[in-house]
């Protein structure tokens, strides 16, 4: 494929972006894509995985200069800045400190905030049971919103099914 920005050289970068869903491709050819920026990695290794996550924890920088700098943890010291170079927070206090700016990253890189984790299947039973009972839960009350009673009925039901096991495992036991 031609590179689509001189239209003359063979293109050798692929570059997707997805912003809001939509889909961009843009093929260009080593010369181009150095010079429209998007071949930045440093010479030395050009896959440096430290190098990867700065540009997602700190896709502003050039934007916004050295606004970053300022704010330091009020507890380790450690600025946002050094953050981004490390990927690495300095203590429990920082997620707090750089609240506003951990948020939109989180959501970027894992598409929520919260964590739910996983358990293991031979050892959470009763924990999975749980978290299925909260999502018909969930379920149930968006049936009801929508008028789908007869659903609603149905997860009701499935609800005290789940609960009348839990009852029967001795309800905080972890054991399959």
């Amino acid at each position: 494929m031609i590179c689509q920005r001189c239209n003359k050289n063979v293109s050798s970068v692929h570059l997707t972006r997805i912003v809001n869903g939509k889909k961009t491709e843009l093929y260009l050819c080593e010369d181009c894509a150095r010079e429209a920026g998007h071949l930045s990695f440093p010479e030395n290794n050009p896959f440096d995985f430290t190098n990867f996550l700065k540009g997602i924890l700190n896709p502003e920088e050039e934007i916004y200069g050295d606004y970053f700098q300022e704010d330091r943890c009020s507890l380790c010291g450690m600025s946002y800045q050094d953050f981004t170079k490390n990927a690495l927070l300095g203590c429990s206090n920082c997620y707090i400190e750089f609240e506003n700016r951990l948020e939109p990253i989180l959501r970027r890189i894992h598409g929520n905030i919260v964590h739910n984790g996983k358990v293991p299947k031979r050892t959470g039973g009763t924990l999975r049971i749980r978290k299925e009972i909260e999502e018909y839960k969930e379920e149930m009350q968006r049936a009801v919103d929508n008028e789908e009673f007869e659903r609603a009925a149905e997860l009701r039901d499935k609800i005290k099914e789940l609960e009348n096991m839990l009852a029967v495992r001795g309800g905080d036991k972890d054991v399959e």
